[in-house]
Protein backbone atom coordinates (compact mmCIF):
# COMPACT_ATOMS: atom_id res chain seq x y z
CA UNK A 1 0.00 0.00 0.00
CA UNK A 2 1.14 3.40 -0.75
CA UNK A 3 -0.48 6.33 -0.60
CA UNK A 4 0.84 8.98 -3.79
CA UNK A 5 0.30 12.03 -5.02
CA UNK A 6 -2.62 13.04 -7.19
CA UNK A 7 -1.15 12.02 -10.46
CA UNK A 8 -3.36 9.97 -12.74
CA UNK A 9 -1.18 7.21 -14.39
CA UNK A 10 -1.83 4.84 -17.24
CA UNK A 11 -2.08 1.74 -14.70
CA UNK A 12 -4.52 2.96 -12.50
CA UNK A 13 -6.73 4.06 -15.85
CA UNK A 14 -6.37 0.65 -17.17
CA UNK A 15 -7.48 -0.62 -13.68
CA UNK A 16 -10.59 1.27 -13.74
CA UNK A 17 -11.59 0.50 -16.98
CA UNK A 18 -11.23 -3.44 -16.20
CA UNK A 19 -13.10 -2.71 -12.98
CA UNK A 20 -15.74 -0.80 -14.76
CA UNK A 21 -16.57 -3.33 -16.94
CA UNK A 22 -16.77 -5.79 -14.76
CA UNK A 23 -18.79 -4.02 -11.82
CA UNK A 24 -20.30 -1.14 -14.04
CA UNK A 25 -21.15 -1.97 -17.65
CA UNK A 26 -23.19 0.78 -19.05
CA UNK A 27 -22.62 2.72 -16.03
CA UNK A 28 -22.37 6.76 -16.07
CA UNK A 29 -18.61 6.59 -15.65
CA UNK A 30 -18.61 3.65 -18.01
CA UNK A 31 -17.76 6.41 -20.76
CA UNK A 32 -14.63 8.35 -18.98
CA UNK A 33 -11.50 8.47 -20.95
CA UNK A 34 -8.26 9.16 -20.35
CA UNK A 35 -8.44 12.56 -19.67
CA UNK A 36 -11.85 12.57 -18.01
CA UNK A 37 -9.69 10.20 -15.70
CA UNK A 38 -7.08 12.72 -15.26
CA UNK A 39 -9.10 15.63 -13.88
CA UNK A 40 -10.72 13.28 -11.94
CA UNK A 41 -7.83 13.00 -9.68
CA UNK A 42 -5.47 15.98 -10.75
CA UNK A 43 -8.34 18.80 -10.40
CA UNK A 44 -9.12 18.87 -6.94
CA UNK A 45 -9.18 21.98 -4.53
CA UNK A 46 -8.91 19.86 -1.05
CA UNK A 47 -5.79 17.64 -0.17
CA UNK A 48 -6.43 14.38 -2.23
CA UNK A 49 -3.98 11.87 -2.91
CA UNK A 50 -4.15 7.83 -4.47
CA UNK A 51 -3.67 5.09 -2.25
CA UNK A 52 -2.71 2.44 -4.63
CA UNK A 53 -2.30 -1.51 -3.66
CA UNK A 54 0.21 -3.72 -5.02
CA UNK A 55 0.65 -7.54 -4.94
CA UNK A 56 3.38 -7.91 -2.52
CA UNK A 57 6.96 -8.78 -4.12
CA UNK A 58 9.96 -11.85 -3.59
CA UNK A 59 12.61 -8.46 -4.38
CA UNK A 60 10.56 -5.23 -2.97
CA UNK A 61 9.95 -3.98 -6.61
CA UNK A 62 6.84 -2.39 -7.54
CA UNK A 63 4.15 -5.05 -7.87
CA UNK A 64 1.14 -5.35 -10.10
CA UNK A 65 -1.63 -2.69 -8.73
CA UNK A 66 -4.81 -4.71 -7.78
CA UNK A 67 -6.79 -1.60 -6.59
CA UNK A 68 -6.35 2.24 -5.83
CA UNK A 69 -8.72 4.97 -4.32
CA UNK A 70 -8.99 8.37 -4.86
CA UNK A 71 -9.25 10.21 -1.53
CA UNK A 72 -9.84 13.48 0.26
CA UNK A 73 -8.19 14.41 3.60
CA UNK A 74 -10.86 16.25 5.04
CA UNK A 75 -10.46 18.34 8.43
CA UNK A 76 -12.22 15.38 10.48
CA UNK A 77 -11.55 12.38 7.94
CA UNK A 78 -10.86 10.62 4.92
CA UNK A 79 -13.17 10.35 2.13
CA UNK A 80 -13.14 7.79 -0.01
CA UNK A 81 -14.08 9.39 -3.89
CA UNK A 82 -13.72 6.44 -5.66
CA UNK A 83 -11.77 3.13 -5.17
CA UNK A 84 -11.81 0.26 -7.78
CA UNK A 85 -9.96 -2.96 -7.73
CA UNK A 86 -9.32 -5.99 -9.78
CA UNK A 87 -13.01 -7.28 -9.68
CA UNK A 88 -12.00 -10.71 -10.66
CA UNK A 89 -9.03 -11.45 -8.79
CA UNK A 90 -8.80 -15.00 -7.84
CA UNK A 91 -6.92 -15.17 -4.83
CA UNK A 92 -7.93 -11.78 -3.73
CA UNK A 93 -11.79 -11.55 -2.95
CA UNK A 94 -12.90 -8.97 -0.43
CA UNK A 95 -10.58 -5.88 -1.90
CA UNK A 96 -13.23 -3.62 -2.13
CA UNK A 97 -13.59 -4.38 2.08
CA UNK A 98 -9.71 -4.33 2.05
CA UNK A 99 -9.83 -0.61 1.28
CA UNK A 100 -12.20 0.19 3.33
CA UNK A 101 -10.93 -1.21 6.26
CA UNK A 102 -7.61 -0.07 5.12
CA UNK A 103 -9.13 3.95 5.08
CA UNK A 104 -10.55 3.25 8.63
CA UNK A 105 -6.77 2.15 9.83
CA UNK A 106 -5.51 5.04 8.24
CA UNK A 107 -8.40 7.45 9.25
CA UNK A 108 -7.47 6.18 13.16
CA UNK A 109 -3.62 6.42 13.12
CA UNK A 110 -4.11 10.12 11.84
CA UNK A 111 -6.47 10.80 14.67
CA UNK A 112 -9.88 10.98 12.38
CA UNK A 113 -12.76 10.27 13.38
CA UNK A 114 -14.50 9.54 10.27
CA UNK A 115 -14.21 7.68 7.10
CA UNK A 116 -16.53 8.77 4.08
CA UNK A 117 -17.87 6.29 1.86
CA UNK A 118 -19.82 8.61 -0.49
CA UNK A 119 -23.54 8.27 -1.26
CA UNK A 120 -25.26 5.58 -0.67
CA UNK A 121 -28.95 5.36 -2.45
CA UNK A 122 -31.31 2.85 -1.04
CA UNK A 123 -32.23 0.40 -3.55
CA UNK A 124 -29.49 0.61 -5.39
CA UNK A 125 -27.59 -3.07 -5.65
CA UNK A 126 -23.83 -1.64 -6.12
CA UNK A 127 -24.34 0.37 -2.94
CA UNK A 128 -25.49 -1.83 -0.68
CA UNK A 129 -22.05 -3.05 1.16
CA UNK A 130 -21.98 0.52 2.37
CA UNK A 131 -24.50 -0.14 4.88
CA UNK A 132 -21.84 -3.31 6.41
CA UNK A 133 -19.91 -0.69 7.75
CA UNK A 134 -20.94 0.78 11.08
CA UNK A 135 -22.14 3.44 12.89
CA UNK A 136 -23.82 4.81 9.70
CA UNK A 137 -24.88 8.38 9.89
CA UNK A 138 -26.77 10.38 6.91
CA UNK A 139 -27.07 14.11 6.22
CA UNK A 140 -30.76 15.35 6.49
CA UNK A 141 -32.52 18.56 6.71
CA UNK A 142 -31.30 18.42 10.44
CA UNK A 143 -27.37 17.70 9.83
CA UNK A 144 -25.97 14.09 10.37
CA UNK A 145 -27.76 11.86 12.30
CA UNK A 146 -27.02 8.01 13.08
CA UNK A 147 -28.70 5.96 10.86
CA UNK A 148 -30.26 2.12 11.21
CA UNK A 149 -30.96 0.87 8.00
CA UNK A 150 -32.94 -2.00 9.36
CA UNK A 151 -35.13 0.56 11.06
CA UNK A 152 -35.83 1.93 7.65
CA UNK A 153 -36.87 -1.52 5.82
CA UNK A 154 -38.72 -2.22 9.04
CA UNK A 155 -40.70 0.99 8.13
CA UNK A 156 -40.47 0.00 4.44
CA UNK A 157 -41.82 -3.49 5.04
CA UNK A 158 -44.36 -3.69 8.46
CA UNK A 159 -45.19 -6.94 9.67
Amino acid sequence: MEACEPWATEEQYQLLLNYLAKRHPGGGMAEMDEMDYSDMVEQSPVKSFVIEYREPTRNGSKGRLVGACLTDQQGDGLSMIYSFFDAEHGERAGLGNYIIMDHIRRAKTAGLPYVYLGYWVDGSPQMEYKIRFRPLERLGPDGWQRFDPAALLKLQCPN
